[in-house]
């Protein structure tokens, strides 16, 4: 067994222009030469960068208001959705200025003024990503649910467009690879690619990793990630409702693997990216259990309840990580680490060193981390010096999917099997809504093939 790949450029230089565009930005100076910047795909006639939004629910359009309170010039000129009324009700929100909380970096509620979409470039059904990718944008937000993301993402970066994309960024093995081959497509184009890990652009938890990484407390030796909350939304239609059985997954696209790959994957990504952060490693193998104790009505599809995973990394230490979807139990939304020398509770900012002094982040608030991590991208294409989050998101994509194999399997699954599956869940070039459905599968442990 090899061991996982490592980081692959050093963390210190993306951590540090993330800290110093953080700091600017929280200072309303985040500029970087604004006025003056190239893009990476070719001059343009004036400095605005053309926006085209993927994905048109709740998510989509908060990443659109985001994208479009950045500093410097900016307009959403296209958007696509597989249904009609997804598109036109986040034309509706964003025209309107419901588009999301907060403000722009101007002190402006508003981006309707940024909007030039007109009927014409407002695109519905399973190919119409094709048709914003022919548009004149810039950049496109991907936040089409998880199992799009991967053939999505591949036009985009083959189109030469920079792409903000939403994690998780596959659901199984081959979109994982997928995603892979593109980000090193982007790289020789010098595309920008952002990825919505925000905590990457949180400055507590940079400043508190940043120390961790520096020997804190140690060598780390055990950690703990949760995401334990109540659910998610319940079902929106019935099959009744709708036409086919593709459509019906596709609106309760949570529940279904080949969609969202269940929510160790589309939640509690972001807490096991954050331990993957601190070792500046990814796992070598897991091994875990979960099922379905509340969710046994056929509505919730085929996705489990709980899951319970323990990671083991090249250097022989842990991670435990437990995600919940059930009511009235305990939660939290969590990440700590311990040590040779003390422990750290990274969500809090706070490092407990054993007989020394501890450390607390104390610092201002730098700003909504999901705005933050659109005005780092967007900043960072127009001083002609993209960023690429690409290769860590979908290495961390991939834990959160070994987590996933090893608790349906019941058994321990090595990274290079994870990595090397080739089972493809779902039918992500679907043109039509006739195409067949994935028949919903739970799995039972001990019996269910996953890699």
């Amino acid at each position: 067994m090899s061991d996982a790949p490592q980081f692959p450029t050093p963390r210190s230089s993306r951590r540090d222009f993330i800290t110093r565009s953080s700091a600017l930005a929280a200072a309303g100076g985040l500029t970087l030469n604004l006025g003056l910047g190239r893009f990476a795909h070719g001059a343009l006639a004036d400095d605005t960068i053309k926006i085209g939004v993927i994905g048109c629910g709740g998510r989509g359009t908060g990443a659109a208001q985001q994208a479009l309170s950045t500093e410097g010039p900016v307009k959403l000129v296209a958007m696509a959705d597989a249904f009609e009324d997804s598109v036109e009700r986040a034309y509706q929100n964003l025209s309107s200025g419901k588009g999301g909380k907060g403000k722009n970096n101007k002190g402006e509620a508003s981006v309707g003024e940024k909007i030039d979409c007109p009927k014409e470039r407002r695109f519905f059904g399973l190919d119409s990503y094709k048709k914003v990718l022919e548009c004149e944008v810039d950049l496109v937000i991907l936040a089409t649910p998880p199992g799009y993301r991967p053939v999505h993402f591949e036009a985009a970066v083959a189109a030469g467009k920079h792409v903000f994309m939403e994690k998780p960024v596959a659901v199984d093995a081959p979109g994982v690879r997928r995603v892979l081959a593109a980000v090193a497509e982007s790289k020789k184009k010098n595309l920008g690619v952002g990825v919505g890990l925000q905590r990457h652009h949180q400055k507590s938890y940079i400043e508190t990793i940043k120390r961790l990484q520096d020997g804190a407390i140690g060598d780390i030796v055990a950690s703990r990630a949760y995401w334990n909350s109540g659910g998610v939304w319940d079902p929106r239609v019935t099959r009744e409702q709708v036409k086919s059985d593709l459509e019906y997954q596709v609106r309760n696209w949570y529940y279904y693997n080949w969609l969202s790959g269940d929510h160790i994957n589309e939640q509690h990504i972001h807490n096991i990216d954050v331990i993957n952060w601190v070792k500046n490693a990814y796992p070598i193998k897991a091994e875990g259990m979960g099922g379905r104790q509340v969710r046994v009505d056929p509505k919730y599809g085929e996705i489990y309840d709980h899951h319970a995973v323990e990671f083991e990394y090249a250097d022989g230490s842990r991670m435990f990580s437990y995600c919940r979807h059930i009511p009235n139990c305990w939660n939290s939304v969590s990440e700590a680490v311990h040590g040779t020398k003390g422990s750290a509770q990274i969500d809090k900012g706070r490092i407990d060193v054993k007989g020394g002094e501890s450390w607390a982040y104390r610092g201002k608030n730098d700003g909504n981390p999901y705005q933050v991590e659109h005005d780092v991208l967007q900043a960072s294409i127009r001083s002609g010096k993209p960023i690429n989050e690409g290769e860590n998101g979908a290495y961390s994509t991939l834990t959160a999917i070994l987590g996933r194999m090893a608790t349906y399997g019941g058994k321990e699954v090595s990274w290079d099997d994870a990595l090397n599956s080739k089972i493809v869940l779902g039918p992500y070039d679907a043109v039509s809504w006739d195409t067949a459905a994935p028949a919903p599968v739970i799995a039972v442990p001990g019996q269910s093939k996953v890699v």
